[in-house]
């Protein structure tokens, strides 16, 4: 599936990394943005923004949808996702596979979902109306799961697979995410990613995790604080050996370094993008 974005690496746009990046104007392929921070109507975000997205591509990241919940859509939260689109025109808007809101109450995580024809007939009627609410396709991203519901009757392949043929969206493949499912779910994250429908993929995202060590085996946390684990690397490497260059974006939210150091990530991950188009080619 081609992508709007550049198929280059970029970063999580973080504040207080604004001067520098506005000093050194780097080399990337594009910022993300989490949507939810830039729903108000002015004020130093915005203006960073605006500055931000003068020179670069642009990427939206929602985190308050909750697609997967059973509760409607926030038609107001709706609005004032279209409203921020329509100002910043970015060039890909993306949300999760989960839930985060229930009865009027936000949760404030992204939450699993089973994987029956019910949540499947909800995902797709949600993603329907948000994609008729902003005029444009979204990318739905795999998420990272630490258990499995006795009640799923689709794989998780199979759901995000039938959720694009029915809805026309896209897919974000975060390939941390698919390492932390897989080792929870004690599976093999290279026979999921075997299965996985990589040409609907119109951007990766990478990241750091944490690991714990429980009597049953380990345990990995989807910290985003830390630098992308080189079996993630690994994995990634082999994803774009079948779809060549794609816009990946690495992801850093918590602990947050200097720049330099989230700068040296995207670098790694230019130095993958640029050997599968040079393998593409020969």
């Amino acid at each position: 599936m081609p992508s709007p974005l550049p198929a280059a690496a970029g970063l999580g746009f973080k504040p207080e990394h604004f001067a520098a990046i506005h000093q050194t104007r780097p080399t990337l392929g594009f910022f993300e943005v989490h949507a939810e921070n830039y729903m108000g109507d002015g004020g130093r975000p915005h203006a960073q923004l605006t500055a931000l997205r003068a020179d670069y591509a642009l990427s939206l990241h929602g985190v308050g949808l909750s697609i997967g919940g059973s509760d409607p859509l926030d038609r107001d939260h709706l609005a004032r996702l279209r409203r921020l689109i329509d100002r910043y025109q970015p060039e890909s808007f993306s949300e999760h596979l989960a839930w985060s809101s229930h009865g009027g109450e936000f949760l404030y995580d992204l939450l699993p979902l089973p994987y029956t024809d019910e949540t499947l007939g909800i995902v797709c009627a949600h993603i329907d109306e948000v994609q008729q609410a902003l005029g444009r396709r979204i990318l739905l991203e795999n998420p990272s799961t630490y258990l499995q519901f006795a009640q799923s009757t689709w794989a998780e392949t199979d759901f995000l697979r039938e959720i694009a043929r029915r809805t026309g969206c896209g897919l974000l493949l975060d390939v941390n995410n698919v390492f932390v499912a897989c080792t929870n779910r004690r599976e093999d994250p290279r026979a999921w990613l075997a299965d996985f429908p990589l040409h609907l993929v119109g951007e990766i995202h990478l990241g750091g995790h944490d690991a714990e060590t429980l009597p049953t085996g380990p345990l990995l946390i989807d910290a985003h604080g830390s630098p992308v684990a080189d079996p993630v690397w690994a994995l990634f490497a082999e994803v774009l050996d079948r779809t060549g260059p794609l816009p990946v974006l690495i992801e850093w939210d918590n602990d947050v370094p200097e720049f330099p150091v989230l700068l040296a990530e995207a670098r790694a991950a230019q130095s993958f993008i640029n050997r599968s188009g040079h393998a593409l080619a020969s």
